[in-house]
C-alpha cells in the first residue's frame, strides 16, 4: 500500500502513508504501522519523558523508543481521510515512500464505514505478508464490538477489529478539530510482535489504580468505579484485550475490554487459560518462559522508587504457529528452559499517565516513595495464577 518513489542522493525522505496496526487488541489510542518493525502513536509529553529517561533495567521490558515524526491528515479525491507521516528527526532509515502522484491511489480502504470481504481480506494479507488466515465474511461495524441485545458478547474468530475501531474514532476526532495542514507529533516505537507469524496477544491493565494524577474528579470517580467492579481491585490486573490463534480453525479468537471488565477472579483465570489454548491443546511449553519473564519484571519494578504506572498495560505475547513436529506427529511441544523471547515475551506499554521523580513533562509530580505496590500486587497474582495452571490446577 506504499508507493515507491526513488530519491536522488541528498534528497529528503518522502512521506509515509500510515495504516492501522492490525494487531492492536486494546487501548483507545490509535496505533499505526510506520514500517514492518515500527509503529507510531500520538505523542503525549508524559510518555515521551518516560521513554527519554527510561531506567536501563526496564529497557528489555518496554518497546524500543525510535524517535518522533510529524503527521498530518490528508483527504483523497473521494473524501477519505488518511494520515501521512512527514520526514523528520528521529525517523528510522528503513521507511516506505509515498510520492505525491501516487498519494490518492495508495489511500487505504481502512477509513470506509463498511468493509467488503474481498477488500478486508486483501488488505490484511497485504499488511501481514500473507501470514494471516481470515474469515472472508468479515465485515467491520462499530457495534459488532459491543454486546448483543441479551448483554452477551459473541466470540469472534476473525481478525481482531479493535485497531480499526480506534483508528476510525481517532480520524473523526482529528478531522473535526484540525485542518489538513496541521502537523501532529507522533512517537515512533518498536513493533514488538513483528517477529511473530501468528501473534497471540494478551493486553492486561495493571495495578489497583488507573487514574493519573492529572485526572478530573469525574474521570477519577469513573476509573475508581471500573477498578472496584472488575478484577483490578481484587487481583491488581484486568484483561483489556486479547487475540489468540486457533490452530484447529485457522482463525483468531478475540476479546475486548468490555469482556475483561466483567470477569470475576475465576473468569480471569479461565480466560488466561484460554489465551494459552490453541484450540487443540494447552500450550504448557509457554508457561515456564512467561512466568520467568514476569518474575524478572517483578524484580525490576520492586527496585523502581517513585514510579507509578497508572493506566499502563502489560502485553504477554507468543507465536500461535504450531511447531511442525507437533502437527505432523501429534507430539507434545518440546520442553524449553529460560526466557527465549522468540517463544514468548512480556512488554510494558502505554505510559501517558506514568509519573516519577524528575519527569521532564511534570517537574513537580505528586511525590511517591518506594515502588508501585498496586502494579506489584497485579504481577504477583498473575504469576500465582500461571503457576497454578502449570501445576495442572
Amino acid at each position: 500500500m506504499v508507493g515507491q518513489s526513488p530519491l536522488s542522493p541528498g534528497e529528503g525522505r518522502a512521506a509515509v502513508l500510515l495504516q492501522p496496526f492490525v494487531h492492536q487488541v486494546g487501548g483507545h489510542t490509535s496505533m499505526l504501522t510506520y514500517d514492518e518493525h515500527t509503529i507510531c502513536k500520538p505523542l503525549v509529553s508524559q510518555e515521551l519523558s518516560f521513554y527519554e529517561s527510561l531506567p536501563l533495567a526496564m529497557r528489555q521490558f518496554t518497546p524500543q523508543y525510535k524517535g518522533i515524526v510529524s503527521v498530518h491528515l490528508k483527504k483523497d479525491s473521494l473524501g477519505n481521510l488518511t494520515l501521512i507521516a512527514s520526514p523528520g528527526l528521529g525517523q528510522p532509515d528503513s521507511c516506505g515512500r509515498l510520492d505525491s502522484a501516487s498519494g490518492d491511489a495508495a489511500v487505504t480502504l481502512w477509513h470506509k464505514r463498511k468493509w467488503s470481504h474481498t477488500q478486508v481480506t486483501k488488505s490484511f494479507k497485504d499488511s501481514c505478508s500473507g501470514k494471516m488466515l481470515l474469515r472472508t465474511e468479515l465485515q467491520y461495524h462499530t457495534d459488532s464490538l459491543l454486546e448483543d441485545a441479551n448483554g452477551k458478547q459473541p466470540e469472534r474468530k476473525s481478525h481482531n477489529p479493535w485497531g480499526l475501531h480506534c483508528h476510525r474514532q481517532h480520524l473523526n476526532r482529528m478531522s473535526s478539530k484540525h485542518n489538513e495542514n496541521k502537523l501532529h507529533q507522533f512517537l515512533l516505537l518498536e513493533n514488538v510482535v513483528s517477529k511473530y507469524s501468528y501473534p497471540c496477544i494478551l493486553d492486561l491493565k495493571m495495578g489497583t489504580r488507573q487514574h493519573g494524577d492529572d485526572a478530573s474528579e469525574e474521570k477519577k470517580a469513573r476509573h475508581i468505579k471500573k477498578c472496584e467492579q472488575s478484577t483490578s481491585a481484587s487481583l491488581g490486573v484486568r484483561i483489556c484485550g486479547m487475540q489468540v490463534y486457533q490452530a484447529d480453525t485457522g482463525h483468531f479468537l478475540c476479546k475486548d475490554k468490555y469482556y475483561g471488565r466483567k470477569l470475576s477472579p475465576e473468569g480471569f483465570r479461565q480466560t488466561l487459560r484460554q489465551f494459552l489454548c490453541n484450540g487443540n491443546q494447552l500450550r504448557t511449553d509457554l508457561l515456564e518462559p512467561i512466568i520467568l519473564r514476569l518474575k524478572a519484571l517483578l524484580s525490576v519494578i520492586r527496585k523502581q522508587s517513585s514510579y507509578r504506572f497508572y493506566s499502563s498495560s502489560l502485553l504477554i505475547i507468543y507465536d500461535g504457529q504450531e511447531l511442525k513436529e507437533s502437527v505432523d506427529h501429534h507430539l507434545p511441544y518440546p520442553k524449553t528452559h529460560g526466557t527465549n523471547p522468540s517463544r514468548a515475551d512480556v512488554r510494558m506499554i502505554d505510559f501517558a499517565h506514568t509519573t516519577f521523580k524528575g519527569s521532564k513533562s511534570n517537574p513537580n509530580p505528586t511525590p511517591y516513595d518506594g515502588p508501585d505496590h498496586g502494579y506489584i500486587f497485579g504481577l504477583e497474582n498473575l504469576i500465582k495464577i500461571l503457576q497454578s495452571l502449570s501445576e495442572g490446577k
